[in-house]
């Protein structure tokens, strides 16, 4: 049995795979395409889940998958810190350690048939991405799609090309993009994504609100959606900031009886009313 194939039989031991291409998203964003060092993708996701990816003698880290194909899976990374200043220095031929995936997902089955509607604010967009992505690869199984993203500057926003080009072509498909600051380079909405989702006036019929970004974006967006008339069980977040080891055993993920590493990261506004307010 070769080394690759066990590691594949243990999810706690990250198999070796090599950076393909890294693309600059912004000033401190870069996005990574990876592959296993045999030239396959390292393991299959659903839209949400997570994968932890390893510099060694550098450290580890839980990051979003925010896309995949069949031979390869993306990683969009924030520069933050030790771990991913040093992701940032990678260059394509580089090696890594990845392993997962890594919490449950996004409601891909239940949600079919509803319009849907994602909000997200700066890096949050990544695990967003993965869901806004599978909902146009099965586009008949959905409704109207809304899509309401904003950052700090035009410079901050992230996957420009899908948020300007390609998803705009989309049918039934309508993008609603805003910036904390307004500049030259920007002439389109400029306010924070909170009101901003309120003066949209999404009706909440037959809708499902997925919604990833900063925990005060998250709070103040669950307390428009609700005044907007959305339902506790039309919400749906995720906590994956939190993640930490993936498998319940540090401890340091758990709200009141609940671990996002194994409960999450993602659960709806009905679900995390139930638990302590810490989120």
């Amino acid at each position: 049995m070769s080394e690759n194939s066990a590691n594949n039989k243990n999810p706690l031991l990250p198999q070796m795979c090599k950076v393909i291409d890294v693309h600059r998203e912004t000033p401190d964003v870069k996005k990574f395409r990876i592959q296993s060092v045999q030239g396959q993708r390292p393991f299959a996701t659903l839209p949400g889940q997570l994968g932890m990816l390893s510099l060694p003698g550098v450290g580890e880290a839980m990051f979003s998958v925010t896309a995949e194909g069949d031979d390869w899976l993306e990683m969009a990374l924030k520069q933050t810190g030790l771990l991913t200043d040093a992701l940032h220095e990678l260059n394509p031929g580089d090696i890594v350690g990845l392993r997962g995936p890594y919490g449950n997902h996004f409601p891909i089955e239940s949600s079919k048939g509803k319009d849907m509607l994602f909000i997200s604010g700066g890096i949050g967009l990544a695990p967003v991405r993965s869901f806004i992505r599978y909902a146009f690869k099965h586009r008949a199984d959905y409704g109207y799609i809304d899509i309401l993203y904003g950052a700090r500057s035009y410079d901050d926003l992230v996957f420009k090309e899908e948020l300007f080009e390609n998803w705009p072509k989309e049918p039934d498909t309508s993008l609603h993009v805003t910036v904390d600051r307004g500049s030259p380079n920007w002439q389109g909405n400029v306010g924070f994504v909170p009101p901003y989702l309120e003066e949209c006036a999404f009706s909440p019929a037959g809708k499902l609100a997925v919604l990833c970004g900063p925990p005060i974006m998250i709070n103040m967006c669950l307390k428009s959606l609700s005044k907007m008339g959305f339902a506790d069980e039309q919400i749906v977040t995720t906590l994956e900031m939190r993640m930490q080891c993936g498998i319940g055993k540090c401890g340091r993920c758990n709200i009141g009886s609940k671990y996002v590493c194994l409960d999450g990261p993602v659960f709806t506004l009905a679900e995390l009313r139930e638990l302590p307010q810490e989120v």
